[in-house]
């Protein structure tokens, strides 16, 4: 898709009947991400997420995902220490879990581990910019990249972890310029949330785009549901706006 210029659609989900109606839908990535910790469990970060969590809501996705690629996120705590340790979390994902791909958090750092497990047949998927894994450490949920020195780093982080054997790259809360100076300069696609309109393709947290999460949604979510009538009409409009170019507008980028 990347390479015919056609923009890929991605959205989180956590169980059986929204997989099934998003996979049906025609939506190419389905991310059983770590923020449901914030959006199913009531947490104010991601951090308290563990593994079993992870492992049990990729089965409840697995179940109704028959098309689209199901990547699962590697929980805090359970990737950041020896390559082998991810690898066995990482396994656990794609063989209990039915995965198809693991998206790790964190930049060349993580290029070694990253390598490992692609050598071992996982495939990886990266993400940069705010990381919410480090929350604490980037001293909240704030863009990153706006300063030139960050900016270079974020750069050099993508090439890393493409270097290292990512397939995909999610790119989050990065100001526009950057995001797409980062994604012309790889090969492998890139997802963005908050990232601008020139990534590959576009990723949601679930809950934002049908505006059911009871605490604030980000500058770069937008409620689909509003004026949609359905749940499958906020979807579809997702995926087309997302398609044609349409979203993210301004209002929604860095």
């Amino acid at each position: 898709m990347k390479a015919r210029g056609e923009r890929i659609c991605c959205l989180t989900v956590y169980d059986y009947s929204f997989a099934h109606m998003l996979d049906r839908a025609g939506v190419e990535i389905l991310l059983v991400g770590d923020s449901l910790g914030m959006v199913i469990q009531g947490h104010p970060t991601t951090l308290p997420v563990s593994l079993d969590d992870a492992v049990y809501h990729t089965q409840c996705v697995a179940r109704g995902c028959e098309n689209a690629l199901l990547i699962a996120d590697m929980p805090f705590g359970s990737f950041q220490g020896d390559p082998q340790s991810a690898f066995d979390s990482a396994a656990r994902l794609m063989g209990e879990g039915q995965a198809h791909m693991v998206k790790i958090e964190g930049g060349a750092v993580m290029a070694e581990t990253v390598a490992f497990l692609v050598d071992r047949g996982v495939p990886v998927c990266g993400h940069l910019g705010l990381t919410p894994q480090s929350v604490n450490q980037l001293g909240g949920f704030r863009v990153q990249g706006r300063q030139e020195s960050v900016a270079d780093r974020l750069r050099q982080d993508a090439q890393s972890l493409q270097n290292a054997g990512a397939s995909v790259l999610v790119l989050e809360a990065v100001p526009s310029g950057l995001a797409k100076e980062i994604t012309q300069g790889l090969t492998i696609p890139t997802i963005g949330i908050g990232a601008g309109p020139d990534t590959d393709g576009q990723v949601l947290v679930l809950y934002d785009l049908l505006g059911i999460y009871p605490q604030k949604s980000p500058k770069f979510s937008k409620n689909f549901l509003d004026g949609a009538g359905s749940v499958s009409g906020a979807v579809q409009a997702f995926i087309e706006d997302v398609r044609s170019g349409q979203f993210p507008g301004p209002e929604h980028s860095f």
